[in-house]
């Protein structure tokens, strides 16, 4: 599932695409992944331009010059591609925004969707997400508040969206590494250095992570950017690999009914 670092590429990597642009068009192969009648979908969509392009967690928002938001989830599986139907990916297409020639194809949205909101029905629906971890006022100190109230494991903590929005499977996996805890320690554990270790990591391995484009597959034909950090994962995905630090085999295990990846040896 893209996470907060695949989703801020998108949004810097779409800006300066659609910013500004017209939809000329719309296809709906899946009704299902709207939240209206496609047929009203388009009439709130069609001629409308694109004012701003926001994240928020794992969500994109789509500002439309009409006032409302497109608010999308890819949620496990889902992509997008901008460009051709010549260039894009052969894959499920369910919904797609034509802005002239060119089209944003929203892909693999079995799970996920694309919903027209007012401002103030995303503002209802996105009021229960805990505070953005690269938010510049999110400090140490916030951070070791909330850590310290929670009793569960350090993958659940990461992953739950109250807590903190925007870290899922993957980078929750690598934020642990990169601090050496292991994800089954309990979050009101850690002591203070290992607070700071883990607020630390997660800034580090977050940015780096938007810096390399997340780990999803090109946005557009040509697209240098999306998707390099792939390859720079230690631990996730990378069952029975050295790890890269002390050349443990790593191990994956289901914790609290999730995949987790992680060093035995290195991580504490």
């Amino acid at each position: 599932m893209p996470e907060l670092p695949e989703m801020e590429n998108y949004k810097k990597q779409l800006h300066p695409l659609i910013h500004g642009k017209k939809i000329t068009a719309v296809d709906i192969e899946r009704p299902k992944s709207l939240n209206v009648a496609p047929e009203l979908f388009a009439r709130e969509v069609i001629g409308t331009s694109i004012k701003d392009i926001e994240r928020r967690a794992k969500h994109i928002l789509f500002h439309l010059s009409s006032g409302k938001i497109l608010l999308l989830h890819l949620m496990l599986g889902g992509s997008m591609f901008f460009g051709s139907e010549a260039d894009k990916p052969d894959r499920t297409v369910q919904v797609t925004l034509s802005f002239g020639d060119k089209q944003l194809y929203f892909i693999g949205l079995r799970l996920g969707y694309l919903h027209v909101h007012t401002v103030d029905e995303v503002d209802g629906l996105l009021e229960k997400l805990g505070p953005e971890p690269l938010d510049r006022g999110f400090k140490l100190p916030d951070f070791k508040t909330r850590i310290s109230a929670k009793t569960t494991n350090l993958k659940v903590t990461l992953v739950d969206q109250g807590f903190l929005s925007g870290i899922g499977n993957c980078y929750s996996d690598e934020i642990c590494f990169d601090a050496r805890l292991l994800p089954a320690r309990r979050a009101n554990s850690l002591n203070p250095t290992e607070q700071v270790q883990l607020y630390e990591s997660m800034q580090s391995v977050l940015k780096e992570a938007i810096r390399y484009g997340g780990y999803m597959e090109p946005l557009f034909a040509g697209d240098k950017v999306t998707g390099q950090f792939d390859s720079m994962c230690k631990v996730y995905d990378r069952e029975g690999e050295p790890c890269a630090r002390c050349g443990h085999p790593l191990i994956k295990r289901e914790l609290s009914a999730k995949k987790c990846f992680y060093c035995s040896n290195c991580q504490r």
